[in-house]
């Protein structure tokens, strides 16, 4: 069973003037998240002042109305769920967690439940309180690794503005099809693909999008790669290693043909590469000043089993 939800809002404050409309309405309904409200502005599902828009950066102003109308579950998807969270640093201010692939960051369309930010609510009661249950940042559904939560209101706004000015800094390690030379930077604009609106694309109308990586150890016929972002846009890494045609292993949405890899197909690695199970992409090192204590705050991962395994 589905309920029809209808959401209604005005745009009272002139400081919300130019607000893109999915960032607004994410903030004015925290239950649901921004990626929540993009798709329902891409379904048609979201008026101001009576039209329809389907534009998720549409600029909005001070006066304007807002309707939203979608159907959801009737289950409530920030309900409590048991299930297993890898805590690798925790205070009474935040923790950090190594997400596992596989898990959904949180609720949308498609996966209601079984979410991390469902076991966070089971993990602890009062996190419901917060926006997104603490969740400062997010990983897509399999890429693994490192995620910052907050556990008090004040933590997650300090959180919130650092990841906006970029004072935290998050890496990643890679497996990537092809042998690649040397390290270097990828400054290519990111934005929505119009065919697939799943996807993203290199676009000069897209947004300002900066990728520095470095060569961690080259193999035949893929490359380890360590992967800084300056930019945080959606699929930013898997975009930018297509973008140079030399994409993330198992990532099925993001690929090219493997024939441009020389001798790839005919290898006997080739199965073991066609069959990975998802992008080899670990988010494996986070660096940030405590927004509390002051204190350096300094993590990092070994690669994950799977990941480790393909490379031996």
């Amino acid at each position: 069973m589905k309920n029809l939800i209808f959401l209604r809002n005005v745009v009272l404050k002139k400081k919300f003037n130019k607000y893109r409309l999915d960032k607004f309405l994410s903030l004015s309904y925290p239950k649901y998240s921004r990626n929540h409200f993009k798709k329902c502005i891409l379904k048609n599902c979201v008026c101001v002042n009576n039209t329809i828009v389907n534009s998720p950066d549409f600029r909005i102003m001070k006066g304007d109305s807002l309707n939203v109308k979608f159907f959801s579950k009737q289950s409530d998807n920030l309900s409590p769920q048991k299930m297993s969270l890898d805590i690798v640093y925790e205070d009474k201010y935040l923790l950090v967690i190594n997400k596992k692939p596989s898990l959904v960051v949180h609720p949308g369309f498609g996966n209601d439940t079984g979410t991390l930010l469902n076991g966070l609510i089971n993990y602890y009661k009062f996190i419901k309180k917060i926006p997104r249950a603490g969740i400062i940042h997010r990983l897509d559904k399999d890429t693994s690794g490192l995620i910052i939560i907050a556990k008090t209101f004040l933590s997650y706004l300090l959180l919130k503005k650092m990841m906006k000015k970029r004072e935290i800094t998050r890496e990643y390690q890679a497996i990537v099809l092809g042998k690649i030379k040397y390290g270097g930077c990828i400054n290519a604009p990111i934005s929505r693909n119009l065919k697939k609106r799943t996807c993203m694309t290199v676009s000069s109308f897209g947004k300002h999008a900066i990728t520095y990586y470095s060569i961690k150890k080259k193999y035949r016929y893929y490359t380890l790669l360590k992967i800084r972002l300056k930019t945080g846009r959606t699929h930013q890494i898997r975009v930018h290693m297509l973008y140079i045609q030399h994409p993330i292993l198992g990532d099925k949405k993001y690929r090219c043909n493997y024939n441009i890899f020389k001798g790839l197909e005919k290898s006997s690695e080739f199965y073991k590469v066609k069959n990975f199970p998802r992008q080899a992409l670990h988010a494996y090192k986070i660096n940030f000043i405590h927004p509390i204590t002051k204190k350096k705050i300094v993590i990092r991962l070994n690669l994950p089993k799977d990941m480790q395994n393909f490379l031996s």
